[in-house]
């Protein structure tokens, strides 16, 4: 048989993991991934130019599991980091591991058998531990603080790859990424549903964060 006419299954999830200079956790993020209950996904790493060893650190991963892919990036932001790995994702649902968080051992799991059971759901979201600080800033008054219960946490979101795709991926603003591309969704009229399942672990400990270092002006 000729080798060009196999085919790679498609993917369930794919798993976004936008990293810059956090090789001291990055690693911690890829190993609740390895470890998860369902095994039907794959992973695309985007190092947006760190000057740390980040590479060093997660080479073992790459090398050792296939379906985890590496990209280097100039350094350009989470944004364009992100949507770098939406294009280049296979999956059917895309998620996101920002590098300092982790996975409980049944998130995807628990997400798989959600959209299995809601067919017609296209953006999934919500279901989380916070550790750290339990506050971000509000995104329309950066002198306010707002309680991460009344927030959308993008770690969450499992999002239909076509649906994502035509909503552009995440949008430049200056905070509140997660909330514009949820309202962009909501505007488009594509199905969503909330899970209260808190398997996304929320790292919000690390000082380097965007939002810890707005709080510090607050």
């Amino acid at each position: 048989m000729d080798n060009l006419s196999i085919k790679t299954p498609q993917p369930f999830f794919s798993i976004v993991i936008a990293t810059y200079n956090r090789a001291n956790l990055v690693k911690r993020a890829l190993k609740s991934l390895i470890s998860q209950t369902e095994t039907d996904w794959e992973a695309i790493i985007i190092n947006d130019g760190s000057t740390d060893n980040t590479y060093e650190q997660i080479l073992p991963y790459i090398k050792d599991y296939a379906k985890i892919r590496y990209v280097r990036k100039v350094h350009s932001g989470v944004v364009q980091s992100k949507n770098k790995g939406i294009n280049l994702s296979n999956g059917k649902y895309i998620s996101f591991l920002d590098s300092d968080d982790e996975y409980s051992s049944n998130h995807l799991k628990t997400r798989k058998q959600i959209l299995l059971d809601n067919p017609t759901v296209k953006f999934l979201y919500g279901g989380v531990e916070i550790i750290g600080n339990q506050y971000v800033p509000d995104r329309f008054d950066h002198s306010k603080k707002i309680h991460l219960s009344k927030c959308v946490i993008g770690g969450t979101f499992f999002i239909e790859r076509q649906s994502l795709i035509s909503l552009s991926g995440f949008s430049e603003v200056p905070i509140g990424t997660d909330a514009d591309l949820f309202e962009r969704a909501e505007n488009a009229k594509i199905k969503m549903m909330e899970t209260n399942l808190p398997s996304y672990i929320y790292n919000r400990t690390s000082k380097d964060s965007i939002t810890n270092r707005m709080l510090l002006s607050v």
